[in-house]
């Protein structure tokens, strides 16, 4: 890494590069059990978030601009928790492709790990949905919320969702990609609030997020389906592959080229 005399200056673009590729390698060797856990537990914290939009959004017109912003400025909680608290996140691992394309990892490290990364990530946001749904949160008007966001979702045509996917991992890795380049907490914490932010604001999907929303609404009371549940899942998780990997991780491996760590 290049001289940084305050010990607060920001990586540059190219230093992020190795501290992608240098992540990815570490993230796709966790042991099983460490990487089950951190993924249950990035899996609750999308959750949360997603429970406190929710909430923000109760009793306001949902469309309206103003509202979405300050819906998805509470959203980012959960990828603050992510990234400042430490879990293994499906959407923002994404990233990972850049040690792939490097050959630093293989595809079957790479595979092995989103896969268990993604059923941890589910298992921890269906989790906290049942336990909103015992506690009683999911009643009177935040359970009609949790209804329209869930029926809003599964409304989605193919396209749209798939499109919605992608634009909005280009959002959430770019906000891994920033939360990298600050050296504080704070630092962190603003780089990770305005892309989350605007992709709430701007209705995008999120599918660890919907892991929690869609599960929420049918505990609240809507009628979807499983079948409408395991579509708008993968077709948002393709759109997020391919926003994240193909968007961000091979846009800056190609503008960077391979990561070169410093002597």
């Amino acid at each position: 890494m290049s001289a940084n005399p305050t010990g607060l200056d920001p990586y540059k673009p190219s230093e992020i590069a190795v501290l992608v590729e240098a992540a990815g390698v570490v993230k796709a060797r966790l042991p099983v059990t460490q990487m089950a856990t951190l993924a249950v537990l990035a899996g609750l914290f999308i959750g949360l978030g997603a429970a406190a939009f929710t909430q923000t959004m109760t009793g306001v017109d949902a469309a309206a601009g103003p509202y979405r912003i300050l819906g998805g400025a509470v959203f980012s909680l959960g990828l603050i928790l992510v990234v400042v608290g430490g879990a293994e996140l499906f959407t923002g691992n994404a990233l990972m492709v850049m040690a792939a394309v490097d050959r630093r990892i293989t595809l079957a490290e790479l595979g092995r790990s989103w896969l268990i990364v993604y059923v941890g990530n589910f298992v921890g946001a269906f989790g906290l949905a049942l336990a909103f749904s015992f506690s009683g949160v999911l009643s009177g008007a935040v359970g009609q919320t949790a209804m329209n966001i869930a029926e809003a979702k599964v409304a989605l045509g193919p396209i749209e969702a798939v499109v919605r996917g992608i634009l909005c991992n280009m959002l959430v890795c770019l906000a891994v990609w920033l939360a990298l380049a600050a050296r504080t907490v704070t630092g962190k914490i603003l780089a990770i609030l305005w892309p989350i932010t605007s992709f709430v604001a701007l209705g995008l999907e999120h599918s660890v997020a919907n892991m929690y929303l869609l599960p929420q609404g049918i505990l609240a009371g809507a009628a979807i389906g499983p079948g409408a549940i395991v579509q708008n899942l993968a077709l948002v998780t393709l759109g997020n592959i391919v926003g994240g990997a193909g968007g961000v991780a091979l846009t800056y491996r190609l503008a960077y080229g391979p990561a070169k760590p410093a002597p």
